[in-house]
């Protein structure tokens, strides 16, 4: 097998990556029992199925794209190296946090909250995906695939819509699992 013409199947991927999630959640929980966590999971293995459903049928370019994981710039590969410790975290602590020592208290209509900013950064996730044909998963110019400045749907609002909803899902995720201390990293 040619290691440059591989891709990887998107739906392997999604499975690995949500192992590896259950498993950062719940172990440091001690426990299965934990709806924040369940339902946490599900939201995103629906979001993601439906978004890699989606871009399979109507722009496999676009998840291709997507799929690639090495950085270009040197700089990309430093914040990523930098990034992934605190990324681990932000799944690791909440089982700490919410279930097994309950350092923090979030009362259930704050964890609510959480879901609901979870659920819109999602949308706009979407939407962003919808508009922008030219997302990868590092920056990059693709002057090949005629790469153009978006200014409509999301991007008439904000410049980095894409951004805006994953730092909305990172502390939306934080707050729905009940973790004050996953807010940290």
């Amino acid at each position: 097998m040619n290691d440059k013409n591989y891709e990887p199947n998107p739906y392997v991927r999604f499975v690995i990556m949500y192992i590896f999630i259950a498993l950062a959640l719940f172990l440091p929980a001690g426990t299965l029992i934990w709806i924040q966590g369940w339902i946490y999971l599900i939201i995103m293995i629906l979001f993601s199925t439906s978004l890699i459903t989606y871009l399979t049928k109507k722009d496999p370019e676009l998840l291709k794209a997507r799929a690639k994981t090495k950085a270009t710039e040197s700089w990309d590969k430093k914040l990523g190296i930098i990034g992934t410790p605190f990324f681990i975290l932000m799944y690791i602590l909440p089982g700490f946090d919410a279930v097994r020592f309950r350092w923090s208290k979030i009362p259930l209509y704050i964890s609510i909250i959480g879901f609901v900013g979870m659920l819109l950064a999602v949308i706009l996730f979407s939407l962003v995906l919808r508009e922008n044909r030219y997302l990868s998963r590092v920056v990059e110019i693709q002057e090949e695939r005629g790469h153009r400045v978006i200014t409509t749907g999301p991007y008439r609002i904000v410049r980095h819509p894409m951004y805006f909803a994953v730092i909305v899902l990172y502390i939306s995720h934080c707050i729905a699992l009940g973790s004050l201390f996953s807010l940290i990293p």
